[in-house]
C-alpha cells in the first residue's frame, strides 16, 4: 500500500470519528443541567431578557436544528463568542494555543533523548547494576505525582534559589524556555519513566529474537545489530505509547499550567469553567478532541514509515 493510499484511508476512517466529536461537544452545552442562559444571567434575570438570551444562542430551535447549526458553524471556524472575554472563541484559543504546544515540545526535546539513552543502557545491561538503577528511577519517576514535583521545583527553584521564574511565559524564545523550564522538567520526570520501561522491554525481547541470533551467527558486529535491526524494531510500540501520551498531555496541561501560572489552554479551561464560559469550554472539548484524532495520525503515518507491514 502506497502512502498516499494509506493516508486517504486514514482520513475516512477519522470521519465517524470527527461526526462523534462534534456531537459530543454540541452536547456539552444542550445537556447543561438547567437553563444555560438562566444559568449565565442569574437567577434574578427577567424571564424576557432569558428568552431573548436564548433566542440568540439558539437554544429555541429543535435539537436536530441546532446541531445542524453547530456542525455549520464548526465548518466556517465560527465556534461562537467567550461570554467572559468577549471575543470569538477561535481567537482565544488560537491565542493560548502555542503556549501549551511549545511546553508539550519542550517537554518532548527534555524527554525523548532521555528516553532512548536510559532504555538502551538497561537494555544492554539487563540484570546488572546499571539495568537495576534505571529500573528503579523509571518506578520512582512513575510514582511521583507531578503536581506534587511541580509544587516541589516551583517552592525550591523558583522561590527559595530564584533560578527560575514560577508564573507567565516570557517574551521571546530564550525568554520562554527560561520560564517553562521547571513546568517541562516536572511533566518530563512522569513521562520519561513510562517510555523509558516500554522501550526497554521493547530492546530486550528484540534482542533475544531468532533473526538477532542469526545476524550474529553470519559474524555481523554487536553494535550494527543493534543499530540496525533492533532499535528501528523496537521503537514502534514506544511511538504508539508517546502518541497517547502526547494527546494526554495536550488535555492535561492544566495541572502544571496551573501551578506555574501559564498561560496555556489547561489556564483557559480552568477559568472557563468557573467563569461558565460555556462556548469556550465547548470550544476547547472540540479542540483537545481534534488534536487527539491529528496526533494519533501522525503517529500512524510515522509508523507506517518505518515498517510499511503495519498498513497491510
Amino acid at each position: 500500500m502506497n502512502l498516499a493510499t494509506f493516508i486517504g484511508r486514514r482520513l475516512v476512517q477519522t470521519i465517524p470519528v470527527l461526526i462523534g466529536i462534534s456531537l459530543v461537544s454540541f452536547l456539552l452545552i444542550t445537556l447543561i443541567p438547567g437553563d444555560p442562559a438562566r444559568l449565565v444571567l442569574g437567577s434574578r434575570a427577567t424571564e424576557d431578557a432569558v428568552a431573548a438570551l436564548r433566542h440568540d444562542w439558539g437554544l429555541d430551535r429543535p435539537m436536530l436544528a441546532q446541531y445542524a447549526s453547530y456542525v455549520g458553524n464548526i465548518l466556517t471556524g465560527d465556534l461562537g463568542d467567550s461570554m467572559k472575554f468577549r471575543v470569538p472563541v477561535l481567537d482565544l484559543i488560537l491565542h493560548y494555543l502555542p503556549r501549551t504546544l511549545f511546553l508539550i515540545g519542550y517537554v518532548l526535546v527534555l524527554t525523548l533523548p532521555a528516553t532512548v539513552l536510559m532504555a538502551v543502557v538497561a537494555a544492554r545491561n539487563e540484570g546488572r547494576w546499571p539495568d537495576q538503577l534505571i529500573r528503579f528511577v523509571s518506578v520512582l519517576g512513575m510514582t511521583i505525582p507531578v503536581f506534587w514535583l511541580a509544587v516541589l521545583f516551583a517552592r525550591f527553584f523558583g522561590v527559595k534559589l530564584g533560578w527560575f521564574p514560577v508564573s507567565g511565559y516570557g517574551e521571546g524564545f530564550v525568554d520562554h524556555l527560561h520560564h517553562l523550564f521547571l513546568p517541562a522538567v516536572s511533566t518530563a520526570l512522569w513521562l520519561a519513566p513510562l517510555l523509558t520501561r516500554n522501550l526497554r522491554t521493547a530492546l530486550i525481547e528484540q534482542m533475544e529474537a531468532d533473526y538477532v541470533a542469526a545476524s550474529r551467527a553470519k559474524g555481523l558486529p554487536e553494535n550494527y545489530i543493534f543499530r540496525r535491526h533492533i532499535l528501528g524494531n523496537s521503537i514502534l510500540p514506544t511511538l504508539n505509547l508517546l502518541g497517547v501520551m502526547i494527546a494526554f498531555m495536550i488535555g492535561g496541561s492544566v495541572v502544571v499550567e496551573m501551578v506555574y501560572a501559564v498561560p496555556g489552554l489547561g489556564a483557559l479551561m480552568i477559568s472557563s469553567v468557573l467563569g461558565r464560559d460555556y462556548f469556550v469550554i465547548q470550544g476547547l472539548t472540540l479542540v483537545y478532541a481534534l488534536a487527539t484524532v491529528l496526533v494519533t495520525l501522525i503517529i500512524d503515518l510515522l509508523t507506517n514509515i518505518i515498517d510499511p507491514r503495519t498498513a497491510e
